[in-house]
């Protein structure tokens, strides 16, 4: 649950915005979207190796 600290003086767009960038730092809804549909842990792994070769491709300069 994520709670936002606002003072009685400060506008309500101001303290939604607050609100938007905690949610959004605390990648709620990643997790959710996640747990929609379950991925095998052998395909998860898989993919976390690809995604690691790429950065790693990206980082030396081999993929344009």
């Amino acid at each position: 649950m994520l709670i936002i600290d606002s003072k009685d003086c400060e506008n309500i767009d101001k303290a939604l915005k607050k609100y938007k960038k905690k949610f959004e730092k605390s990648r709620t809804l990643l997790q959710l979207r996640d747990r929609q549909a379950f991925t095998k842990p052998s395909v998860r792994r898989r993919t976390e190796v690809l995604k690691a070769i790429y950065k790693q491709q990206m980082a030396a300069g081999k993929l344009d």
